[in-house]
Order: structure tokens, then sequence, then C-alpha cells
């Protein structure tokens, strides 16, 4: 198969699969180099597909019949997957964390979180290397995408995120 054919075989695994798929597991799968994996991802986003690396892997965003909104968080680690297990168990998701850097402005990570397994998983990665997490850089304030189906479900999270004092509200 030539790096044309990989790239379009790539692009329909990751439109097959809802979860994310990591570089080594596809080049293990294509018998390449997780590198060639990486560059292959790099020229399918320089033509405009919209595929997001996330702390396990990469996604392909498909349009989704579902909602968004921005909300302003702070908590220090320990609350962490407290905040997590609020907006997956209410059926919301974790799409990014944004913080605002005093040098670099503002800095984004894909997170991707879906479920209880996804906000230990994402955990135990920091965890394993010893990294903090992007609110460690601005005493714990930070902004995150949630995605909701209902409006109702995303009332519930910000009601219980409010009553455990991680919701970020103006005093």
């Amino acid at each position: 198969m030539n790096s044309a054919q990989r790239r379009e075989k790539l692009l329909n695994m990751l439109w097959e699969e809802s979860r994310p798929l990591s570089a080594t597991a596809i080049a293990k799968e294509f018998g390449v180099s997780r590198q060639i994996i990486v560059g292959d991802v790099a020229l399918l986003r320089a033509a405009g597909e919209n595929i997001a690396a996330t702390p396990r892997g990469y996604v392909l965003q498909k349009e989704r019949s579902s909602h968004t909104k921005t909300i302003a968080c702070r908590h220090n680690d320990d609350n962490l997957l407290k905040e997590l297990y609020i907006v997956v168990d209410n059926g919301c998701a974790v799409l990014d964390v944004t913080v605002e850097h005093p040098v670099y402005g503002q800095i984004l990570g894909q997170l991707q979180i879906f479920s209880r397994y996804d906000a230990d998983q994402f955990a135990k990665k920091l965890g394993e290397n010893s990294a903090p997490p992007l609110c460690a850089l601005t005493n714990g304030v930070h902004l995150h995408t949630i995605q909701y189906q209902h409006e109702d479900d995303f009332h519930r999270v910000m009601e219980q995120l409010e009553k455990e004092g991680i919701l970020f509200v103006e005093s």
C-alpha cells in the first residue's frame, strides 16, 4: 500500500472509531513507524480533516447533533476527578481545557472525556508522567468546552459544580 492509500485507510479507521486511536496502535496495524503515522495525520490535517490529538490518541471530530458551551472552573488537584465525574455522570462530555498563560496566552488541551473510564485514564496518564494539569499554571482557574444533548443535562452539571465549589463564579 502506498502512502496515499494508507492515509485514506487511516481516515476511514478514525471515521469508524468513536474512541481515540493511538499513533502506536495505528502504526502497528499498518506495519510502519509511529512517526510515519504522526506525519500522515499532519498531512490529513493540512488537507482539512478535523483530527484532534487527545491524551489517549487521535479522534476525528465528527459533526454531532449536540450542543456545546464553555464554562469556567476553579479547583485544586484533589477535585480534578470530581469535576470530570460530575460532567460525565450527567450525560455530558468534557471536550477540552483552556488556560490563560501570562507568556503564551491561551493554551488549549484536547481532552475528549465522555465517561468515568476516560476520566480515570486521563488522571492515570497525568500520574504516570508526573505531569500537572494545565490548571496548575493558573491557580486552578480554567475553561472547559462541555458537550451535551439536552439542556437539562447541562443545567444539572452547572448546579453540581457550583454546589461543590468548582464552578468559577464572580464573588
